[in-house]
């Protein structure tokens, strides 16, 4: 009997905002492999086999491991979940491994999650649009390319600009946006959103990579740019 692999979303961290979907799929499953962005508090609810697959700059695993450990565990006739801190389609790469598992022969369902990208900003009472400030939109870009640079074209030059992993490389991510938008537009840095270290720097664009490196700021954390910061409800 063959098995079948679960893309589950679980949120930004807090266990309060796993979907009960997802966590229905999380209790169910045989093997959970995890990365860094998963919280300690949600596996405690799991009773599968844990694997941790790390994901983070200089650990081992590749996704083409991943995505044939998934498939490994399925033809056992087991329920594998690949939990991913956010969304798993938003920049993680859940799509690749769901392609993957159907090409084998392996059934795959994806369980979306609450994006940090969303999330991120609201815990740290920030609004993604607004009527107030004439934000009719959003857009959401990666500051880690798999190739190449950042590409300036993504850049929207009005509306809110949330960066996803952009810390690594906070000077060029600023070079970038700069290209684009105002050196004194407002930011916003959220560090660890939802979770209990979560810390929000605020300051403007041209100080971008100071507020980053004066604040020693690290992943995961989310980049707001725009006018939306001011109307920050938390400060």
């Amino acid at each position: 009997m063959k098995g079948k692999v679960f893309i589950v979303g679980v949120g930004p961290g807090d266990p309060e905002l796993v979907t009960v979907k997802a966590l229905k799929v999380l209790k169910d499953a045989d093997v959970i492999l995890y990365d860094r962005l998963v919280s300690e508090e949600i596996l405690s609810l799991c009773q599968g086999e844990k694997i941790y697959v790390g994901k983070s700059i200089g650990e081992a695993w590749k996704q083409e491991e991943i995505n044939r450990k998934l498939v490994e565990e399925a033809k056992k006739g087991k329920r594998v979940v690949r939990a991913k801190g956010g969304d798993p389609t938003v920049f993680g790469r859940g799509e690749e491994e769901c392609i993957f598992a159907l090409r084998e022969g392996i059934s795959c369902e994806i369980i979306p999650g609450l994006t940090s990208a969303i999330a991120g900003p609201e815990l740290a009472g920030i609004p993604v649009t607004s009527r107030i400030v004439a934000a009719s939109g959003f857009t959401v870009i990666s500051g880690t390319r798999a190739k190449g640079e950042l590409d300036p074209d993504f850049i929207p030059e009005k509306g809110t600009l949330i960066v996803l992993m952009g810390i690594h490389d906070i000077e060029e991510v600023q070079r970038v946006i700069l290209m684009k938008r105002r050196g004194d537009e407002k930011v916003a840095i959220i560090e660890s959103a939802s979770t209990p270290k979560q810390r929000v720097i605020t300051g403007t664009l041209m100080k971008l990579s100071e507020l980053v490196k004066e604040g020693h700021v690290s992943s995961p954390s989310i980049i707001v740019v725009g006018e939306v910061v001011s109307l920050s409800f938390n400060q």
